[in-house]
């Protein structure tokens, strides 16, 4: 019945589905390696982060040596200290950004150190939307003279990262949407660290900021897209050889029709009158 299935027409067919089906199988595996990987990459970055957290705090110096020095990949929320004397003066707010649930804002503040450049402080957070310029009370005044700040390091954010908005430009003076060396250069005038700190210890009613996972290294939407993406490379599979045993069946079907004579003639002069084996095998086909 299905020797039809030996032809060179269905052998081609059946080769391309059995190439059809290991393709659609190789990504989706692959897919799903993916998923895996940034599953282990997000619990590796929890247990580096908690490790980092029980380590006493190290110099800044210790850890980024000058401005033009990287975050390591292992530094993320190590805790370091570093000296020197708030810039109340070019202080920026940084909208749009939640804590236990809330909305509120980031107070930044930058730290001059001894060689004259800056490290961007998160002195804390607070809640409601950013008062207007000139306003005050509403944001506590920076300490003055010099002082020892201990915080988490943290990687320069990206647009759409850890809570960063998507398109934060287009702010207000005064305020930040991405906190990072490249959108400081332009609002500070001197040298940026390219990692910034969230202080450990916030003054009421500053609260303060807990460090987030280095970027890439979270379950965000990309990994679930990986995952998404490995179910619908199995479901491709599935549906090439659903339908390969669907069309050889109708292919079987249609032959063992033609053999017992009940498939209407398809040539010239055939018409709804051929005769009455013709209609009688058409209902018998419908039954």
């Amino acid at each position: 019945m299905y020797r039809f299935l030996l032809t060179p027409r269905w052998l081609a067919v059946g080769a391309f589905v059995v190439l059809a089906v290991v393709v659609c199988v190789f990504m989706g595996t692959w897919q799903l390696s993916r998923f895996e990987f940034r599953v282990d990459q997000h619990r590796d970055a929890k247990s580096s982060q908690a490790h980092a957290a029980e380590q006493k705090p190290v110099p800044l110096g210790g850890v980024l040596p000058d401005t033009r020095a990287e975050v390591p990949s292992d530094a993320s929320g190590r805790r370091v200290t570093a000296t020197g004397r708030y810039d109340a003066a070019h202080q920026l707010l940084v909208p749009d950004r939640r804590l236990d649930g809330r909305d509120g804002y980031y107070v930044l503040t930058p730290l001059r150190l001894d060689g004259g450049a800056a490290l961007p402080v998160v002195r804390g957070w607070l809640p409601g939307t950013v008062p207007a310029s000139g306003s005050t009370g509403a944001v506590p005044a920076a300490p003055s003279g010099e002082v020892t700040v201990t915080g988490a390091l943290q990687y320069p954010e990206t647009a759409g990262s850890n809570g960063v908005p998507t398109a934060p430009g287009g702010l207000p003076a005064g305020q930040l949407g991405i906190i990072s060396a490249a959108s400081l250069v332009n609002l500070l005038p001197y040298p940026v660290y390219n990692g910034w700190i969230t202080a450990t210890d916030a003054a009421a009613p500053l609260k303060s900021v807990p460090p987030v996972a280095p970027p890439n290294s979270g379950l965000d939407l990309k990994a679930f897209q990986n995952l998404g993406y490995t179910g619908q490379w199995f479901v491709f599979a599935g549906f090439v050889v659903f339908m390969y045993f669907r069309l050889a069946r109708r292919e079987a079907e249609a032959r063992a029709d033609a053999e017992l004579g009940l498939l209407p003639p398809s040539g010239p002069g055939a018409g709804p009158g051929t005769g009455a084996g013709a209609a009688a095998g058409s209902a018998a086909h419908v039954a």
